[in-house]
């Protein structure tokens, strides 16, 4: 039985033979981990569209935690579960439509027995639509304390394992817990999910291999993933041992969120560093093309909940601590911190900044105050250790510097506190201000300014009259965090910049009211419009737009574990069969082939570009056979395809993409007459020169008919954007020119108008019919984009479609990619062997075919009889 994960590429079969996946059954049933009680996947009870039509479209929301409290009673021993109402999980559900079921799967924060997982995972599925993840304590302590937030937490923030001392190495059985706990996540979602009809939405980078399980078990699983955590740079990025593997896994995904255009950039040039992938933004969505598939990527920042924050602010507590906040630091401008306890969040940086200000203003002494909220640390380790060291030593010498009775210019408040608390200190604060060194989204600038916007119940508490107040605000972000972009009125910091954040915290308190106000207005105005439902409801159209085309191609699954991946296709789009085309070939009469060069019959990456010469020879048999008409149609001058096809007498070239064209060895080039002018070159390679001496590795091609600049040596991200910019620079300068400006596979083009390949191939076969050698078998073979003329030319030229019988035509493009033609082969190898057994047939003299490698021709010769026509 063959294994629908472990073929490859090249062992895909065409037309019949090529694996098909069915379809899920639409009626798949929702299982429990009841004893006894496992039900029927496949949902055959008789009743499968009754039932199909009473489920309800589902959005599962997978994370590493449920949002939910766990707490087991001491004295009864019994489970108690109440909701999180902080859990970002939760407040999503206000963005989905009524009508759609919300389930969530994630592990809690509770241990529990064994003997008692069934029990609550019945309960949980039943009351909360929880489906826990219950991994063994050992697991769970190498998959998320270990692998999670030793490895790749600091990795994705810029902190590299230099010292062991400061975070943890690469650890291979880490890995292996962070897959195995994956699976599990994947075996709870089968639990669930409908696979036709549900949404499945995974956050963050706990779960990023889960994305490759899932997606093997269903093919046309609509999938979506959102990275909470910034995504590093390439440079870091590649320092990662398992970074093909992970990559691989979130490009199983349709559709990929991250906070930040800065971390969406930096995901796409590790695709085009470490996977050769490139991306184009149609119509304002970025796409990724990976194997047939188009992966997007969406950016957009999360946003608050305002209702759980304003039901804070009203709260009656909160009241009573906006009294007790105001009375305390009476007379006193407050700057407020508020973070978790890490290395990442710079308290102590800040700390030093609130020094340096009191050091060049010392009139601020007595009236000014810093509040560090500090949340309880999320991980364990010595650099955590460290930090919390050095934050109170820092404030401990600040007040010693500064304070005098009665006054503490910092003030740690080291424990855990209640929301409605936090409240109140937000709504005080004069400036607040985040100056973590690097930081995924931080929503704490969001609940500053909500809070500050103010309610009936707080003018209340402190006795002001609502009509009086005007809502202010001041904030000092760093501009290494992912709300930063969209706080436009904020004061941006570099958190290193110690001084610099003094200027900016003197600056914040010392602004006018009204330009408070006004950027107060405009941040409150974003945050209010572009809050979480907002951000859950934005996510999840665009995963839709994303699926939408799932039924319409073809999907197969290749390779092993963690290296499976999708390879998506157009139902006409298939693998060239070497006996199919074989069998139409010895049954045809008059034949025209068309074969491109490069990437074609050499391969693209191949610094030796010479033709072998088991090529040649197999290229002048096709030539020397009457029946056929074989042109070489290539970008290259005329001059060295002349020398290295000087053997094939009867081999027709069209160079320079038809510029020049010659029917046979003896006859003369013949030039287009469409093309008189090339003023167009004086202004067109001036501006190539420039490009060119700023852009390392990129060099400048001249040919008589057209001037093209590579760029394949060059940084692949700096060479694709000056590429972006060549392009843009000469469609400007050459507006008014007979010519056409295009890129292609590392390159940027400029070539008269009229001049393609797709007019060679229209000219070769409209000469054919008026000839009277009507063609009943067109081939033709390329690799890239000046090659889809000649797909689209053979099969809508005007000269064809007039013909009482139809020709066999063949259009073959090289790799797996989005094509005019109807055929592939996936490496020029697969040219070589094919164009080998059509030789074989007008030359039945050739040595026959077997299965030995030719170490001159590159390519490994077989045997096509029909037993092995899939070899």
């Amino acid at each position: 039985m063959v294994s629908s994960s472990c073929i490859s590429l090249t062992e895909l079969a065409s037309g019949d033979n090529m694996l098909s996946f069915p379809q899920t059954h639409s009626a798949f049933l929702r299982a429990k981990t009841v004893p006894g009680n496992i039900l029927d996947v496949d949902g055959n009870d008789g009743n499968s569209d009754e039932h199909s039509s009473k489920l309800r479209k589902k959005n599962i929301l997978v994370a590493a935690f449920l949002p939910v409290h766990a707490k087991k009673d001491s004295v009864s021993g019994k489970w108690c579960f109440s909701f999180d109402e902080d859990s970002l999980l939760l407040q999503m559900k206000d963005g989905f439509s009524s009508d759609t079921d919300v389930f969530y799967v994630g592990s809690l924060k509770a241990d529990v027995d064994s003997s008692e997982q069934d029990e609550v995972s019945q309960r949980l599925q039943e009351e909360f639509n929880c489906v826990p993840t219950f991994l063994p304590p050992d697991l769970h302590k190498k998959f998320y304390y270990g692998f999670c937030k030793q490895y790749l937490w600091p990795l994705f923030h810029y902190m590299l394992p230099i010292f062991s001392d400061y975070g943890n190495r690469f650890d291979r059985l880490q890995w292996q817990a962070y897959v195995s706990a994956n699976m599990k996540f994947v075996d709870k979602i089968m639990e669930v999910i409908n696979p036709e009809e549900d949404y499945v939405w995974v956050h963050d980078y706990h779960l990023m291999i889960l994305l490759t399980f899932l997606r093997k078990r269903f093919l046309r699983v609509k999938l979506g993933f959102f990275l909470h955590s910034p995504f590093p740079s390439s440079e870091i990025y590649r320092t990662l041992p398992v970074r093909n593997e992970i990559l691989k896994a979130l490009l199983n995904a349709d559709l990929i969120g991250f906070h930040t255009y800065d971390y969406a950039r930096h995901f796409l040039s590790c695709c085009s560093r470490l996977l050769g992938l490139d991306y184009e933004s149609k119509r304002g969505y970025i796409g990724l093309e990976y194997l047939g598939r188009t992966i997007y990527i969406k950016i957009l920042a999360v946003g608050i909940h305002m209702g759980r924050l304003e039901s804070a602010l009203n709260h009656p507590s909160s009241s009573i601590k906006f009294k007790e906040i105001s009375e305390q630091f009476k007379g006193k401008k407050v700057i407020l911190g508020v973070d978790d306890m890490d290395i990442f969040k710079g308290i102590s940086l800040k700390l030093l900044a609130m020094e340096k200000l009191l050091q060049w203003y010392p009139q601020w002494l007595g009236k000014l105050v810093l509040v560090q909220i500090v949340n309880p640390a999320r991980s364990t380790g010595k650099d955590v250790e460290e930090a919390k060291r050095e934050t109170y030593t820092t404030a401990e010498r600040v007040n010693e510097k500064f304070g005098f009775p009665g006054y503490e210019p910092v003030i740690l408040i080291d424990r855990y506190v209640p929301l409605y608390e936090k409240t109140a200190y937000y709504a005080l604060a004069e400036c607040c201000i985040v100056n973590a060194l690097r930081d995924g989204m931080n929503l704490m600038p969001y609940k500053y300014i909500v809070c500050r916007q103010g309610t009936p119940k707080e003018d209340e508490a402190l006795e002001m009259a609502s009509d009086d107040r005007l809502p202010t605000s001041t904030l000092v972000v760093s501009e290494f965090i992912g709300c930063s972009p969209s706080l436009s009125g904020a004061i941006r910091v570099n958190p290193w910049d110690i001084s610099g954040v003094a200027d900016a915290l003197y600056s914040s308190i010392m602004m006018n009211d009204k330009e408070k106000e006004l950027r107060h207005e405009k941040h409150y105005r974003y945050i209010s419009t572009h809050d979480v439902a907002y951000w859950a409801r934005s996510f999840m159209q665009d995963l839709e737009r994303a699926c939408k085309d799932h039924y319409s191609k073809f999907c197969y699954g290749l390779g092993f574990g963690v290296d499976f991946r999708i390879l998506s296709l157009s139902p006409s789009f298939r693998k060239l069969c070497i006996a199919d085309i074989v069998s139409a070939y010895e049954r045809t009469s008059q034949r025209v082939i068309f074969l491109d060069y490069d990437g074609t019959v050499v391969p693209q990456y191949s610094i030796d570009k010479t033709p072998s010469p088991k090529f040649v020879h197999d290229l002048n048999a096709l030539c020397s056979d009457p029946k056929n008409i074989v042109f070489i149609v290539s970008g290259r001058g005329k001059d060295s395809l002349s020398d290295w096809f000087a053997e094939c007498e009867n081999l027709g070239i069209a160079a320079e993409h038809g510029y020049f064209i010659r029917w046979t060895r003896e006859l003369e080039w013949e030039t287009s007459p469409l093309v008189v002018d090339f003023d167009w070159k004086r202004v067109a390679e001036p501006v190539m020169k420039l490009y060119t001496e700023t852009t390392d590795g990129s060099y400048i091609e001249t040919k008589e008919s057209a001037l093209v600049w590579h760029h394949q040596y060059a940084d692949p991200d700096f060479g694709t954007c000056q590429a972006k910019e060549l392009l843009d620079h000469l469609e400007n300068v050459l507006a008014n020119e007979p010519v056409i400006v295009m890129r292609g596979d590392n390159i940027v083009e400029v070539k008269p108008q009229g001049v393609s390949k797709g007019f060679v191939a229209e000219k070769v076969l409209s000469k054919m019919i008026s000839d009277r050698q009507v063609p009943d078998f067109v081939m033709c073979i390329g690799d890239d984009r000046s090659d889809e003329d000649m797909f689209e030319s053979i099969s809508s030229a005007s000269c064809i479609s007039e013909l009482p019988v139809a020709p066999e035509i063949f259009a073959c493009t090289v790799g797996q990619k989005p094509s005019r033609a109807r055929y592939y082969l996936d490496h020029s190898v697969d040219v070589l062997t094919m164009l080998a057994a059509l030789a074989q047939v007008s030359d039945p003299t050739l040595e026959a075919l077997a299965q030995v490698s030719d170490p001159e021709s590159g390519y490994i010769n077989a045997d096509y009889s029909s037993d092995n026509n899939d070899a």
